[in-house]
């Protein structure tokens, strides 16, 4: 056989085994590449399932938590958040449970199912404890079981994570040992090839061995231990060595990208342990805290490091509305200086105006004469500076204020608004736990002092044996006072709400007695000022007299019941304020137009002066002002009979920081004697007292007077001398910015009675448009119904009327050509405002003019009556003149 021939048989032996055996280990490696993308993604999609069921479990125990201290509208809420997590958890536990083929796992799989099942069992046992309000038995399930259960069965989810992470593992190990027996496959068949090479030729076997030498020292020598770092072999020819060595390096590369992304899932999964760690280090921390300078050093002191800051100041929230602000509570490796703060307001700095954004604030590159942070080796500046606020509710509860060299990264952040949530709702937990433990303490205070007392005898008995059965009868007396003590406690609480309660009585008898007195008093007045119009002349001068003092009594009556109902406002604490800006000149306008005749009828002088140097306008409730002028005004001239009353409006204290308005008041009066000048400010009670005194009134209006004062923020003193004259001076706060935050009134008393007798105003010239006009009344009082009836006749209009708001229903609907009710809110069976709804719900009389009538005419009330559907609204006692101005601007024309 020639050599050529040989050659080519030993070449294509050669080539042939080499095929063959490429071929085989390719399709091993390529198997392996499979097997290993397989199992990498299987093993991180498993591995994500968990975490997501380590979320799930977190999720439940947050809702649980939050439940605890949850108002009960908003525990419905909670308890649907808890269910959707527990669903959840049971999904996913069962969708592991289907997917698991190891024995181990799917023993710990089931082992955390069974725990999964007590702890959700338990919890919901809490949640029922808590909807039933028997927060004993919900606080020792949460302590004694929730938590415990809670926290072995994060550890069992801990322990089969990190079994599916072994498994994983124990599969790379195999797939890298196949790896490695299929190097040696592969080295034995380049060896058996050189082999047969050296006997064809030994040119033959230097040049394949060269080339094998060369791939098996870098397969060989190659640290495959390591992940991510594999060896590569330089590709120099497209022989078949070639073409192993670009399938090593493909095989090589995947094995790299394989060992990336599992560092990337094992990373990621770190960052997520370490959080729910840290998170739950501060759950930790927070148990046992319950005062809020020991919350906020803890806080700081553990946060600040943790997230890699050098500094930081903790600002807890003090007060409310204007007066709310941030005060340092605590530090952290922070040194005093000149130009610190210990204390902001909303949008003071930085720390104001992060809380009054309520988001978190970051500069970056800090001047070098803002902060340092210092040690002993030596000090630096900081480059980044974080403000955060810390929220519950919706409501900024803190701020922490954090600096570092370095900036802060994603993991830091994303714990801070983990923590600073839960810090929210622990903040507000210490607070109201320390608020009620105030409140303990207060109660307890005497009990204290009393075995404060006991301990000192105890002690004086050790010291002084010789007078120990005295000192043990000092103590029993000691006892004994407690408990009388302690009934004279139970005895002033059980008066205190039999006060609450007589007070509670009082204002519903005083609102039931203003509706009785004015709904008579309506029909009375109508009456009387139909009378005193005399429009038939069928009346003697006399008798119109006669209505027109019918109508001032019962005016002076009217205004009596508001004096009354003012007072008992004032008494209960009800009494509401209004502030707006009032124009000193149209306060000077309103008096001269109201006294001025007056005091032409008396021939007496007077004035009203404003200083110059006052603003031209104030911030207060101008009604309750006017009613405390005119009562003063009043009273200057019922008691001055000649010379003259005089007004002065001046600013005092203006050497102070807040000067003061005074409004003083000077007649020429009878006086009053020094020892009855306090007497007067008592309600009911007058100068002179007595049932022969010569002027009338109640009482009540200096009473009412000094109380308002006090409520807008002022007072009212009095300098009198019997026989010469008296000065009343009105002092209050020189307000000329808007305050920045008022309360509306909800229902202004009518002001100060004048003692001047009021005569019915003429009901005017005939209005065309209410001319055989049909009016429906419904009201239950027949008084009301005649004096209305009477009234609205005399305009020449047609009146229907009924009983109550069932019968006013039915007789609209018999009498479809109705163009207006007149509707009584307080009726029985059915009142005004269910009738007016009822009259609204049908298509016919939606537009139809319907004006409310009643007795109560508070803002409410108003209120009320317009949302049920009223078109208007007026209280009674009617002024005719004004319910036929209303009415004509209703009628249809």
């Amino acid at each position: 056989m020639k050599i050529k021939t040989k050659l080519y048989l030993g070449f294509g032996s050669i080539l042939i085994m080499l095929v063959l055996g490429l071929g085989i280990i390719q399709n091993i490696l390529i198997d392996m590449k499979n097997v290993m993308s397989h199992v990498v993604i299987d093993r991180y999609e498993k591995v994500k399932m968990v975490t997501a069921l380590g979320n799930e479990i977190q999720s439940m125990s947050n809702h649980l938590n939050n439940l605890y201290i949850a108002p009960k509208n908003k525990r419905d809420i909670e308890v649907e958040d808890f269910e959707s997590a527990s669903i959840n958890a049971a999904t996913i536990l069962a969708t592991l449970e289907k997917r698991i083929v190891l024995e181990e796992l799917k023993q710990l799989l089931y082992k955390n199912t069974i725990l999964f099942e007590s702890y959700n069992r338990v919890a919901e046992e809490a949640i029922q404890a808590i909807n039933s309000d028997n927060t004993f038995l919900a606080t020792q399930l949460q302590t004694m079981q929730v938590i415990p259960k809670r926290t072995i069965l994060m550890q069992g989810i801990k322990d089969f994570q990190d079994g599916l992470e072994d498994s994983m593992d124990e599969t790379i190990d195999g797939n890298i040992k196949a790896f490695s027996s299929t190097i040696e496959l592969l080295t034995a068949l380049v060896v058996v090839t050189a082999l047969v090479g050296t006997i064809i030729t030994i040119w033959i076997l230097r040049s394949i061995t060269s080339s094998m030498n060369k791939v098996t020292s870098v397969i060989t020598k190659g640290n495959y231990g390591v992940q991510g770092s594999f060896p590569r072999i330089e590709v120099t020819s497209n022989d078949e060595i070639g073409k192993i060595a670009s399938a090593f390096n493909q095989i090589a590369a995947s094995m790299e990208d394989h060992a990336k992304q599992e560092k990337e899932y094992k990373e990621v999964l770190q960052e997520q342990n370490w959080l729910k760690t840290k998170i739950a280090e501060f759950s930790s921390m927070y148990q046992g805290v319950h005062d809020l300078q020991a919350l906020a050093h803890l806080f700081i002191t553990k946060i600040t490091p943790l997230v890699g800051a050098g500094f930081g100041v903790f600002y807890l929230k003090k007060g409310s509305g204007e007066e709310q602000r941030f005060v340092r509570l605590a530090t952290y490796a922070a040194m005093e200086f000149k130009a610190d703060r210990q204390e902001f307001r909303l949008g003071e700095g930085l720390v104001g105006q992060s809380a009054l954004e309520k988001r978190m604030i970051q500069i970056n590159q800090l001047p070098s004469d803002y902060i340092q942070i210092t040690s002993g080796l030596g000090k630096g500046l900081p480059n980044f500076l974080m403000v955060v606020p810390v929220l519950f509710e919706g409501e900024v509860m803190a701020v922490v204020e954090l600096a570092t060299f370095q900036s802060f990264d994603s993991l830091h952040l994303k714990l801070l608004d983990q923590v600073l949530g839960n810090l929210g709702i622990t903040i507000n937990s210490v607070d109201v736990y320390m608020k009620i433990e105030k409140l303990l303490n207060d109660s307890q205070r005497l009990t204290e002092q009393l075995q404060t007392r006991s301990e000192e005898l105890q002690g004086q008995k050790e010291e002084l044996k010789s007078t120990n059965e005295q000192l043990a009868l000092q103590f029993e007396h000691s006892e004994q006072k407690s408990r009388e003590l302690e009934k004279v406690k139970f005895a002033l609480e059980e008066k205190a709400q039999q006060v609450l309660i007589s007070s509670q009585y009082k204002s519903e008898f005083l609102a039931n007695m203003s509706h009785e007195l004015r709904t008579p008093l309506n029909s009375m007045l109508i009456l009387a000022h139909i009378l005193s119009e005399n429009k038939e002349n069928n009346l003697s001068p006399s008798q119109v007299e006669y209505a027109n003092t019918i109508y001032s009594s019962g005016n002076d009556l009217l205004r009596l019941i508001n004096e009354v109902l003012d007072l008992s406002k004032v008494e209960s604490g009800k009494m509401e304020l209004f502030s707006s800006e009032v124009f000193l000149a149209d306060v000077q306008t309103f008096l001269e137009r109201q006294f001025v005749p007056v005091a032409n009828q008396k021939g007496i002088g007077f004035a009203i002066t404003l200083d110059e140097k006052l603003a031209d306008t104030i911030y207060t409730d101008e009604q309750r002002l006017q009613q405390i002028l005119r009562n003063l005004l009043s009273n200057a001239f019922k008691f001055t009979e000649k010379g003259s009353v005089h007004m002065a409006f001046y600013q005092i204290g203006e050497e102070l920081e807040k000067p003061m308005l005074a409004i003083e008041v000077r007649d020429t009066g009878i006086g009053i004697a020094k020892e009855k000048q306090a007497l007067i400010f008592e309600a009911f009670r007058q100068a002179d007292g007595t049932t022969s005194r010569k002027y009338g009134g109640t009482g009540l209006g200096l009473s009412i007077s000094r109380e308002i004062a006090h409520l807008l923020g002022g007072y009212l003193h009095v300098e009198s001398e019997e026989g010469v004259g008296s000065t009343f001076t009105l002092v209050l706060p020189l307000v000329t910015d808007k305050l920045a935050s008022s309360t509306p009134l909800v229902a202004h008393a009518e002001v100060a009675s004048s003692y001047l007798p009021i005569a019915p105003e003429p009901l005017g010239t005939r209005l065309p448009m209410l001319e055989n006009k049909q009016v429906l009344i419904v009201d239950d009082d027949v008084r009301n119904v005649f004096a209305l009836a009477t009234a609205l006749e005399g305009c020449q209009m047609k009146v229907l009327f009924a009983e109550n708001g069932r019968e006013g229903i039915e007789r609209l609907r018999q009498s479809p050509d109705v163009d207006l009710v007149l509707m009584d809110i307080m009726m029985p069976e059915m009142d005004g405002v269910q009738a007016i709804r009822a009259i609204r719900s049908e298509a016919a009389y939606r537009d139809l003019p319907i004006i409310a009538l009643t007795a109560k005419a508070s803002e409410d009330d108003r209120a009320m009556c317009l949302t049920a559907g009223a078109s208007a609204f007026i209280s009674k006692p009617v002024k005719v003149n004004e319910l036929l101005a209303l009415i004509a601007e209703w009628l249809p024309t």
